[in-house]
């Protein structure tokens, strides 16, 4: 039979073959990239509703690995940020989580001894191998790479200086605050009191309303 080229005659005909997937999955992935988005720029309370309302409608489904992705989602974020308060929202699911899982937690975590990297996506496997920060792509899997190789303690100023220009050119005003932190306390570490004043020029637009 030949499908009608209008929505409601395809599905009265019965042409429409594949199921749309249920409610849940966009509501909770729509609630999650917004927390993120808001969470980076330093909007706090929206990225809070906006997590809580992921979270419900992940829990929704009884599935502890799907809300501890959320979770892993969040934590993933505060890396970025550099803030590590050790996740507990994922520790308390972590029973349920998969090996996938467990293993980005891990990462985030900077707990790459004995880490089974092949585990872990792609990009972030390559960083475990000593790969290079500047070939990952995605700006925010830059961050998240570069907060975990922070954590690990592993990073080089080249790496700091990525993840400064990585948060500026997207406007993430809550990762690049932290960043530009960690290159004052270089730079007055260093004795360099020129690159010091311009990166305290720096956070003062940032903080300045």
């Amino acid at each position: 039979m030949k499908c009608i080229p209008f929505l409601m005659a395809a599905v009265l005909a019965g042409c429409v073959s594949k199921p749309l997937p249920p409610d849940w999955q966009a509501n909770a992935k729509g609630a999650l990239d917004a927390s993120v988005d808001d969470y980076l720029k330093g909007h706090t309370a929206a990225s809070n509703a906006e997590f809580r309302e992921a979270r419900a409608e992940t829990a929704a489904t009884g599935r502890a690995d799907h809300v501890a992705q959320v979770e892993l989602v969040r934590c993933a974020a505060q890396a970025a940020s550099l803030v590590f308060e050790d996740c507990p929202g994922y520790a308390a699911l972590s029973p349920d989580a998969t090996p996938a899982q467990r293993a980005y937690a891990a990462y985030l975590a900077g707990q790459w001894d004995g880490l089974d990297a092949a585990l872990l996506p792609e990009q972030h496997r390559a960083i475990v191998a000593g790969g290079a920060l500047e070939k990952i792509a995605d700006p925010l899997s830059r961050l998240v790479a570069a907060g975990a190789l922070f954590k690990a303690g592993r990073i080089a100023p080249a790496g700091v200086a990525l993840a400064v220009d990585t948060a500026s050119n997207q406007g993430w005003r809550r990762p690049l605050l932290t960043w530009l932190g960690v290159q004052a306390q270089r730079a007055e570490a260093a004795g360099d009191t020129a690159a010091l004043n311009a990166i305290e020029r720096r956070r003062k637009l940032l903080t300045t309303p």
